[in-house]
């Protein structure tokens, strides 16, 4: 029997004051008394609510385990849908004639994403244009109509302070445009210089393709 008790190894060859479940089945053998027996089978019920007990969890923790790997890419599909539906609400904005602040911040905010360059394509482009600029660390690029508000002094006199700008005068485009690092590309509804006044709205192109078409044409013209 006392082979049956969980003993250390190495050292001492003292048993443990607990039985394995066999040690506990061959004592209910040897011991007679009422009390022994009822204490014997309490324990040997011990044991199998406790083997119940760890296969039932462990069967458990194995299908949560085996579902979360077979369900794994579409989580990820569901948690991109749910990013992209968060980005067109952040992104995708309508602005009221009267929110001018807000539509300028906006703007601001957009601006802030360029890392290197921004190309801007705005038709009445005027000074309004390089109070924004101004705080940017990046190069930028405006392409406005020739003859227009933003006169070649406004820009010589702004590039011996800022050192960042470009104009360039083409009449190819009627909407507004913002590109940023050459692949982010902004459409936007209203000329910067009159944003807030009407009703207008600034949309991210999320269109691979039509960014790059886009791009490519800007880039023949710069």
């Amino acid at each position: 029997m006392k082979s049956q008790i969980a003993t250390s190894k190495g050292g001492s060859r003292k048993g443990h004051t607990v039985f394995t479940e066999q040690g506990v089945a061959m004592l209910a053998t040897i011991l007679k008394t009422d009390v022994a027996t009822k204490v014997s089978i309490a324990i040997m019920d011990a044991f199998v609510a406790m083997r119940k007990y760890i296969s039932s969890n462990l069967l458990e923790q194995k299908y949560i385990n085996n579902m979360v790997i077979e369900h794994d890419s579409q989580i990820k599909l569901l948690q991109s849908t749910f990013n992209k539906l968060e980005e067109k609400k952040k992104v995708n904005e309508i602005y009221f004639d009267g929110q001018i602040y807000d539509a300028y911040s906006k703007i601001q905010e957009i601006f802030k994403e360029a890392k290197k360059e921004i190309i801007i394509i705005d038709g009445y482009a005027d000074n309004t244009i390089l109070d924004i600029i101004k705080r940017l660390k990046v190069n930028v690029t405006i392409i406005t109509k020739p003859n227009n508000l933003l006169t070649k002094q406004d820009v010589l006199k702004y590039n011996k302070q800022y050192y960042n700008l470009k104009v360039i005068y083409d009449n190819s485009f009627h909407d507004r445009y913002f590109i940023l690092d050459g692949k982010t590309v902004y459409h936007c509804g209203a000329s910067i210089n009159r944003i807030g006044y009407k009703t207008f709205s600034i949309t991210l192109i999320g269109d691979e393709y039509m960014c790059k078409l886009l791009s490519s044409r800007v880039n023949k013209i710069i």
